[in-house]
């Protein structure tokens, strides 16, 4: 550790005058350039992002179009110890984010993420189907490491945070329209008004369509090709302010994408032993582009995803010095897609999906400042009912059906306090209290196995504090985090044919393999330095250590009745470090960087940290070139870079699940209008068409490859704002 630690030191000082996120500058006179402070609301009030006792990362709606992000896939590009896949049963819509080492390794409702992700204070409980149009987004924060006191279960990994714009706070509207190479379409809107003093609206639309990076080769007129995307979204916001110390914010969003099915392939001669090489299948049987796919199941073609979802927004000032607030939400998701995993023209493996999720949750926040002192405390409830259903499964050629519940109810309490010691000197402590209950079942092959279990788990999560300002420049901070996330069902618990009592039929004797696993906890030890060291540098840098008990990895296999995937229980250890920087060279000329290494050890031998890059970096150079008619051409480029990694817990003597590193640059030419009215740009995405995995699984009888369905795309983009 301390060899890691000195390394990962030299590596940050090496870089200081080097680039960070979501900045914005501003001229002071003629000589002095300038940053202005981002706030933020990390900690569920607003903060400068300077104060804040947390690794993160903040990003502006105009920041990620510069940079090219789409979507949650796109922003782990850019965000140190930051990856996201697209893992989900071939659902192009799916974002798996994986933050220092935690994240989601399975779409199936028995499987919770490791990272939260929180819209206007709104928990997702599922990421497949939730995309976000850019043009209502304020600001999107990464919280980095585990957050379990203020954004509670869920969020051992970190948290996401969506800020939508508020209606009213901007008046007026924004046009965009985007066409490209490989079919690309987009077109948004943005609309927001006051109607009378007290009552402002906005709404925004978008239509995204971008065409595949592959074919269905033994589908004659396939409906979609392979890694086609198209998605309709939309999104209504009222705010009423009768009074200025009362406001209710109703909202309402909705989407719908119609999908070919993401690209994969498979791999058959690299396990001589297993059951589709014994079979008489090989590689030659599948394309010999693994963009191509030579499936034969017309009805895995296209995938959908819908989603839906209202909430409300009260807000009470109680005094100069005490709020109150109260959000409500309901939503729902549902989906149709699944994987024919042997990616052949016979039907030997498919496993089609349809799978739905409701929602809802209720929070009741009190926050205030007093003196030297702040808080946020509340109550939280949240409930989910989800099923997903496979029917027909065809399994080493046999046919069968799967099909899994489950229902789960979180209850909590939380208080976060924060004491000024002095000017300087801040210290804060938080403490909540989470009560979870999850019901589920699973029926397989029309009953022949059926089965329900329930449990329930109690967890108190914690945090210490303190941030102290060196000068008026930079603040050093250090923390205590404490995360929890609930125990968790095995999402295909095919082992329940090894204990199956065949002469009683629709009975299971001993179903000791369909049991949640224990609480997971995580204790993160972590110091920091934030702030402008220059009027021309902008800096962060955090040091960190992870303790996790009880940590379930997925491991799936094909040894038993069907497609059986487990939880392994294991600890983990992670040590890291992580630099975000923005350096104005000159008052024209910017750069961009961000650097994250991990070293994440696993106390089982035979396993290892599942898509865990052990370096992340990004570098985004910005040139200005200002015209004399008062315009400005903007000419920036944005380069990332994750590390070779492994695909799934597994170890794999073989490195047959072994993904290696990859490198995509984004480039963006702008011109912007004297009066910055409306813009014209040309952009390139993955403009080198950098081929990489997103995910790797050895089942023992083929190794499954999710491949990248971000292909090189150019085009020009215009965008009226009015």
């Amino acid at each position: 550790m301390k060899k890691n630690l000195l390394s990962a030191t030299a590596v940050s000082l090496a870089l200081l005058g080097s680039g960070f996120t979501a900045t914005a500058m501003a001229q002071e006179d003629d000589d002095k350039l300038i940053f202005e402070e981002i706030t933020v609301t990390a900690k569920k009030r607003e903060q400068s992002i300077y104060e804040v006792p947390v690794a993160m990362s903040a990003f502006t709606g105009v920041t990620m179009e510069k940079k090219g992000i789409l979507d949650l896939v796109d922003v782990g590009k850019f965000v140190p110890n930051l990856n996201v896949t697209t893992f989900g049963a071939g659902q192009t819509s799916s974002a798996n984010p994986f933050i220092r080492g935690i994240g989601l390794q399975d779409h199936l409702i028995t499987t919770d993420p490791g990272v939260g992700v929180y819209v206007d204070g709104v928990y997702l409980g599922r990421q497949i189907g939730q995309n976000w149009s850019l043009s209502n987004i304020e600001r999107l924060e990464v919280l980095r490491g585990p957050q379990g006191t203020l954004y509670g279960r869920n969020s051992i990994g970190g948290a996401i945070n969506i800020i939508t714009k508020r209606p009213g706070a901007t008046e007026g509207g924004r046009v965009g329209m985007t066409v490209g190479t490989e079919g690309r379409v987009n077109a948004e809107f943005y609309g927001d008004t006051r109607l009378t003093d007290t009552f402002a609206v906005s709404i925004n639309g978008a239509f995204k369509r971008r065409g595949g990076s592959g074919k269905f080769l033994n589908i004659e007129n396939a409906d979609k090709d392979v890694g086609e995307t198209q998605d309709i979204s939309a999104r209504i916001a009222a705010l009423w302010t009768p009074t200025e110390d009362f406001s209710i914010l109703i909202a309402a969003d909705g989407n719908q994408g119609d999908n070919g099915m993401n690209p994969y392939t498979t791999l058959i001669d690299e396990l001589p032993n297993g059951a589709l090489y014994a079979a008489g299948f090989r590689n030659s049987d599948v394309s010999s582009n693994p963009y191509d796919n030579n499936t034969g199941q017309e009805s895995q073609v296209v995938v959908s995803n819908r989603a839906f979802g209202v909430s409300l927004t009260a807000e009470y000032a109680l005094s100069d010095e005490l709020d109150l607030k109260f959000i409500a939400s309901d939503r729902s998701s549902d989906y149709e897609s699944g994987l024919d995993d042997d990616s052949f023209l016979a039907d030997f493996l498919s496993f089609p999906e349809v799978g739905k999720a409701d929602q809802n949750s209720y929070e009741l926040q009190i926050s205030g400042e007093y003196d030297r002192i702040d808080f946020v405390a509340g109550l939280y409830y949240f409930e989910e009912d989800g099923v997903n259903d496979q029917d027909p499964t065809v399994f080493l050629g046999n046919v069968g059906d799967f099909t899994l519940s489950q229902d789960m109810e979180s209850k909590a309490a939380f208080a976060n306090i924060g004491y000024q010691v002095t000017d300087e000197f801040h210290v804060s402590g938080g403490i909540r209290f989470t009560d979870d209950k999850k019901n589920a079942g699973i029926i397989i092959n029309s009953g022949l196995i059926a089965t329900t279990a329930s449990r329930d788990w109690q967890e108190t999560s914690w945090e210490i504090a303190g941030t102290y300002a060196m000068n008026d420049r930079l603040n050093v901070y250090g923390t205590i985090q404490n995360g929890y996330q609930s125990g968790q069902f095995p999402p295909r618990p095919f082992c329940l044919f090894g204990s199956l009592d065949f002469s009683q039929p629709g009975n299971v004797s001993q179903p000791n393999c369909f049991v949640a696993n224990d609480n997971v906890t995580a204790v993160n030890y972590e110091v920091g330095l934030k702030g402008t060291p220059l009027d021309t540098l902008q800096m962060s840098v955090a040091v960190f250590y992870t303790d996790y008990t009880d940590l379930p990895y997925q491991v799936s296999t094909t040894a038993g009745g069907g497609f059986d995937t487990r939880n392994i229980i294991v600890d983990q250890t992670s040590f890291g470090v992580e630099w975000e920087s923005l350096w104005a060279i000159t008052n024209e000329f910017t750069l961009q960087t961000s650097v994250g290494y991990i070293d994440a050890d696993v106390d089982d031998p035979e396993a290892v940290a599942p898509l865990t890059p052990d370096w992340t970096l990004a570098i985004s150079p910005e040139y200005t070139i200002p015209m004399a008619n008062g315009a400005d051409v903007v000419l920036r480029a944005d380069w990332s870079y994750r590390d070779d990694m492994f695909g799934e817990p597994s170890s794999d003597p073989g490195r047959l699940t072994k993904i290696d590193s990859r490198s995509l640059v984004n480039v963006n030419f702008s011109y912007q209008a004297p009066n910055r009215d409306w813009s014209v740009s040309l952009y390139g995405r993955n403009v080198t068409n950098e081929k990489y995995d997103n995910a790797r699984l050895n089942t023992g009888d083929y190794i499954l490859r999710i491949l990248n369905n971000d292909i090189r795309e150019w085009g020009v983009r215009f965008v009226r704002e009015f």
